[in-house]
C-alpha cells in the first residue's frame, strides 16, 4: 500500500476507527509504543545518560573483564535518537562522548587498525552532524580537543581526521 492509498483509507475512517487503528499499532509494535512514549514523555536527558553508561561499559566493563569496544553500540543509540527526534545538541554530545571514551580506551592499549578506521568514521559523522545542525559554536572546542588527542596518541588515518576537520574551518 502506498502513502496515497493509506491517506485515502485513513481519511475514510471516522474518529473512533482512527483511534482504534492507532491503539492497535501501539499495542502490536514496540517501535510505535516507544515513539509515542517518547513524544508524550521524552526524558531525553535520562535516555542520553543511559546510552552513555552503555557506551562506557563497552570500553570499560563493570561486570566482565574484557572490553568489547564495539562502535556499533554507540551508532545504534545515535541512529535511534535521531529517528526519535532527540534534540540535536544532545545527539552531538553523545557522538563526541563516544569518541572521548574511545580515546581514553585507546590511550593505554594496543588496538587493531579497524578500531582507528571506525573512530575516523565516527569523527567524520560527528563533525558533519554538528556542522549541518549549526552546533559548531557549542562543540568546536570539544572537536578540536578530540582532534588534538588523535595527534598526540598518533592514531592511524590522521589525514582522514584532518580532512574531516576541514569542514569546521
Amino acid at each position: 500500500m502506498g502513502k496515497r492509498a493509506l491517506k485515502k483509507y485513513l481519511e475514510g475512517l471516522e474518529r473512533e476507527g482512527l483511534s482504534e487503528q492507532l491503539l492497535d499499532l501501539y499495542n502490536r509494535f514496540p517501535v510505535v509504543k516507544e515513539y509515542y512514549d517518547f513524544v508524550f514523555d521524552p526524558k531525553e536527558e535520562k535516555r542520553i545518560q543511559e546510552a552513555k553508561v552503555r557506551i562506557s561499559n563497552e570500553y570499560f566493563p563493570v561486570k566482565r573483564r574484557k572490553p568489547k569496544a564495539r562502535r556499533s553500540v554507540a551508532q545504534k543509540f545515535i541512529k535511534h535518537f535521531i529517528t526519535l527526534g532527540v534534540a540535536s545538541h544532545m545527539v552531538a554530545d553523545l557522538m563526541l562522548y563516544n569518541l572521548e571514551v574511545a580515546q581514553a580506551f585507546a590511550g593505554d592499549r594496543k588496538v587493531p587498525d579497524a578500531f582507528y578506521r571506525s573512530m575516523l568514521n565516527s569523527f567524520s559523522q560527528a563533525v558533519q552532524y554538528i556542522s549541518l545542525n549549526g552546533l559548531l559554536p557549542d562543540f568546536k572546542d570539544r572537536v578540536r580537543i578530540i582532534y588534538e588527542t588523535v595527534q598526540e596518541q598518533e592514531w592511524l588515518f590522521q589525514e582522514g581526521f584532518s580532512r574531516a576537520l576541514d569542514i569546521l574551518d
